[in-house]
């Protein structure tokens, strides 16, 4: 075993090489402590919705991915083609336009705006 020291992007690394060429396993960097920073205050907590159960006829539509419920577009009620946007779900800083899969009616929704969703969690039920 061969010792050699290795600089990359200014980050210094021991590594172990042996005879054949092959790598051994460097340790990683050592990061410097984060600072610790004051918590955050408290976000008013988002209105309760009571979840429904699509029934026959209807489907719910789900959330691809989890985000922040940031606006109902359509209303409860409300006839909607499909492609039509129902709601805006704020993912990675992005804005996202949720839309009816089907034609059909806005049932329920089952989220509010400032909510946050998770994969999977029902978002409103098309009828």
């Amino acid at each position: 075993m061969k010792k050699f020291n290795i600089k990359v992007n200014g980050t210094a690394y021991e590594v172990e090489v042996e005879e054949e060429g092959v790598v051994a396993s460097a340790p990683a960097p050592k990061a410097a402590p984060a600072p610790k920073a004051a918590p955050a205050p408290a976000a008013p907590a988002p209105k309760a919705t009571t979840k429904t159960a699509a029934g026959a006829g209807e489907h719910s539509v789900d959330a691809p991915m989890p985000g922040k419920i940031i606006k109902l577009v359509a209303n409860e009620g409300s006839s909607v083609k499909a492609g039509d946007v129902v709601l805006i779900l704020e993912a990675m800083k992005m804005q996202n336009e949720i839309t009816a899969d089907t034609d059909g009616t806005v049932k329920k929704f089952n989220v509010a705006a400032g909510e946050s969703v998770k994969v999977g969690d029902s978002l409103f039920i098309l009828g």
